[in-house]
């Protein structure tokens, strides 16, 4: 069962997280979030316990524990949707742009008004022929 822990102090080191969860059973693989360009912790790693049963007593027990001064949380790890994994997909922002504009184009063109016609204009009222 792959699991999440955030809200780790960007001191935590994966060996640390890997020992705290083999108290509960065997660690598959732990993965520590880091920054590409420093190479510091982002504050959260997925952990991989094989046995459901071992992955569910580290939640129960690590959820809110105190580790290196912060409150982490511990919870089950949700795997990505098909959806969500094409909806996160770059899209160079030139065509952002561009799609952005076609579409403001079609509702404008779509709500545009006929324009009026000058040479018939509407004959003045008179108020005198609904008056008695």
């Amino acid at each position: 069962m792959k699991l999440l822990a955030r809200n780790l102090a960007r001191t935590t080191t994966e060996a640390e997280l890997k020992a705290l969860f083999e108290t509960y059973g065997k660690v598959q693989y732990c993965t520590l979030a880091t920054d590409k360009d420093t190479g510091n912790s982002k504050g959260f790693a997925f952990i991989e316990m094989p046995s459901p049963g071992d992955a569910r007593a580290a939640v129960k027990n690590l959820n809110g524990k105190d580790l290196a001064g912060s409150k982490i949380r511990v919870k089950k790890a949700e795997s990505k949707k098909p959806e969500q994994a094409e909806s996160k997909q770059k899209i160079p922002k030139a065509e952002k742009v561009a799609s952005v504009n076609i579409d403001a184009e079609k509702k404008d063109t779509e709500k545009a008004k006929p324009e009026k016609d000058e040479s018939k204009q509407d004959a003045p009222i008179n108020p005198g022929i609904w008056s008695k």
